[in-house]
């Protein structure tokens, strides 16, 4: 008796998806307060630092540092008790640097009111294990959200880099009066 076996093309490589989003959830606990009971600001920046490297470091599969950190912007207080959501994406991808934005949800456990309570974008830069830069993947961009996040981040480059050198001018013209 002869089998017959299908013959199948070999299947074309998969090729994972870039792991773009990161989301993480942190109850906010007394020790990250002030004495009126909202969280300090730095107890926020320090956990915004820590999702900006998670999201950074998977999108690119290397150890990252921050670079800059801007438009920070507070615009509601968080209290102790609230579960608070950090949500990051990588925006914009240069050869070794990573603009990862993040929004901030809080959420009231009580009453399940959320409320935006802080926005932010990260600069993280990949590094190998002798601290040089490396290059870091190129950036898909598949929805017309990604596009809009992409363009609008390299324009707060541009601004960025536009007030580096206004500022590094502004020194030199300190340094001289000296």
């Amino acid at each position: 008796m002869n089998l017959i076996l299908p013959v199948f093309e070999k299947p074309p490589p998969i090729i994972p998806s870039q792991e773009k989003t990161l989301i993480m959830t942190v109850l906010m606990t007394p020790d990250m307060a002030n004495f009126s009971g909202h969280v300090h600001g730095g107890s926020l920046l320090k956990l915004l630092d820590q999702v900006a490297y998670a999201c950074a470091a998977k999108y690119c599969k290397s150890y990252v540092v921050t670079a800059a950190l801007d438009q920070v912007f507070f615009r509601q207080q968080v209290n102790v008790g609230e579960l608070v959501t950090f949500m990051a994406h990588v925006n914009h991808v240069g050869r070794s640097s990573m603009e990862i934005g993040i929004k901030v949800v809080a959420e009231n456990l009580r009453t399940h009111e959320k409320r935006h309570t802080t926005s932010c974008y990260f600069t993280m830069v990949a590094l190998d294990e002798d601290g040089n830069t490396v290059a870091v993947p190129k950036l898909t961009l598949e929805t017309e959200e990604e596009k809009r996040h992409f363009a609008a981040a390299e324009m707060r480059k541009k601004l960025r880099l536009e007030m580096l050198e206004q500022t590094r001018a502004l020194h030199n013209d300190l340094n001289e009066e000296d």
